[in-house]
């Protein structure tokens, strides 16, 4: 019976987790538990200077975040750089590897002298230099032949061996290159299946060759995932795009809606069928389906899906999951039960929930000035006129919200917010009422609104509007 397979995820504690990380992982852990395997995480930090340890938390807490846990402990790479030191004493004994002490200015003056391909040229493959304090340890890359690998997302990908530089296995301060660190590691923890992004794809062949020329027998299934591009289809940037998950938290999105949107980023269930529970997307996906076009990461998307996601939740969870984004808490809490359900019901993101609420936390409500303009300084003396009606069909009407609504829509008649047919606007009669009592142009449902403001704040409100007018 064949192993089970086994997976990873080797974040490196130099940055933070963005999305095309978070695909990675998804993938991942969606192929070790479908196929019944499990996944496991290995921390790139091999390098002291450039690594903050508390990247590292950040980025296992977002994992554990969007609900996705790994097996066992962390792997750190800088506790087993006696590993890839071996390793490299190997390759240089074999004569799989040299020494060499060409700086970067000195490979980029000769790749401009020769007018050839940017790179290194070999330079110092048969000069004999010693270790010093100024080398790096170089792979000696076949000069002929090819290396090829069976990619499940891109089918067989072949590079030829001339066209491939002799890659750098230890910078001059000793630190192991990843492409060394990870092949001995994948070997040592048995890993069957490297999913990865594209990007990796040009690292593939030396990854083969070092553990070929180490002689490891460890042969893993290969998946490079394809990349993710903005709406200008240009591949995302840290410098240019929202890409930390950790925004997309503190913004206010659901983790189960990011995990069902990032699981679409190359794969599709074949019924076509986009929000579905994570199980079915288990159940669903395969590593084969998965397609090498660039996939488009559509923050609108993302959001509709957010919106979907929080409007399954009933009242009390959704309550719970707002909360965090209370900047007033219990009093925000308070004023958002009565309503929870028209609030959910109307939000794409859990941090316009209180700014949605916060009407009924105030006794004076702060006025939005383009809301103000646009829905009752450009209706002039209509809106006046409906203010003035308003008051007083609101001062005698059953406060319930069947008793507004047939209050405002006396008042709407009276102010002549009016169709052809003699039919009350009210989409257009509710704008200066709502402005008024509320701040805003847009809110939960009016009427209920109303019922819960009381009826004492609303004509106060309406009245100080009617006299700003």
């Amino acid at each position: 019976m064949a192993a089970a397979p086994r997976l990873r995820f080797a974040p490196s504690p130099t940055g933070y987790l963005h999305v095309g990380g978070a695909r990675t992982v998804l993938f991942n852990w969606l192929e070790a538990q479908r196929s019944g395997g499990e996944m496991v995480l290995r921390i790139e930090d091999t390098d002291a200077e450039r690594n903050r340890p508390e990247l590292t938390d950040d980025i296992l807490e977002q994992i554990q975040w969007l609900g996705l846990p790994w097996d066992g402990e962390p792997t750190h790479q800088s506790g087993r750089l006696h590993l890839y030191a071996k390793a490299a004493d190997e390759l240089l004994a074999t004569g799989r590897a040299y020494w060499c002490d060409c700086t970067a200015e000195q490979v980029q003056h000769r790749a401009k002298d020769r007018g050839g391909p940017p790179g290194y040229d070999g330079h110092c493959r048969d000069r004999g230099i010693e270790r010093g304090p100024a080398t790096a340890l170089r792979f000696r890359v076949p000069d002929d032949g090819a290396t090829a690998f069976d990619d499940l997302v891109r089918g067989t990908v072949t590079f030829d061996n001339a066209k491939l530089e002799d890659f750098v296995l230890l910078r001059s301060s000793g630190i192991p290159t990843f492409l060394l660190a990870n092949v001995i590691d994948d070997a040592d923890m048995g890993i069957t299946h490297v999913v990865r992004g594209e990007e990796h794809v040009n690292g593939t062949p030396k990854y083969l060759l070092i553990g070929q020329a180490l002689g490891l027998d460890h042969h893993p299934v290969f998946a490079h995932l394809p990349v993710l591009v903005n709406e200008q289809r240009k591949k995302l940037s840290k410098r240019r795009d929202s890409v930390s998950v950790a925004e997309f938290r503190e913004a206010g999105y659901l983790p189960e809606a990011m995990v069902n949107y990032l699981a679409l980023l190359g794969w599709g269930p074949k019924d076509g069928v986009e929000i579905r529970p994570l199980a079915e997307i288990v159940e669903l996906f395969r590593l084969e389906d998965v397609t090498p076009s660039p996939a488009f990461f559509d923050v609108k998307k993302l959001q509709h899906f957010n919106a979907e996601y929080i409007r399954a939740l009933d009242p009390d969870e959704f309550l719970q999951r707002a909360r965090p984004f209370f900047v007033h808490g219990d009093d925000t809490a308070a004023v958002l039960r009565p309503l929870a359900e028209l609030v959910r019901d109307r939000v794409r993101l859990l941090t316009e929930v209180e700014p949605m609420v916060d009407f009924l936390r105030v006794d004076e409500v702060a006025v939005d000035d383009a809301s103000w303009q646009k829905h009752v300084a450009k209706h002039g003396d209509r809106a006046a006129v409906m203010l003035d009606a308003a008051l007083t069909a609101l001062d005698g009407c059953e406060w319930q919200p069947a008793g507004i609504e047939a209050a405002l829509l006396e008042a709407a008649t009276a102010a002549g917010f009016v169709n052809a047919e003699g039919r009350p606007q009210m989409s257009k009669a509710q704008g200066p009422v709502r402005v008024a009592t509320t701040g805003r142009g847009v809110g939960p449902p009016l009427y209920e609104s109303l019922a819960v403001l009381g009826r004492e704040r609303t004509l106060q409100r309406l009245r100080a509007a009617r006299a700003a007018l």
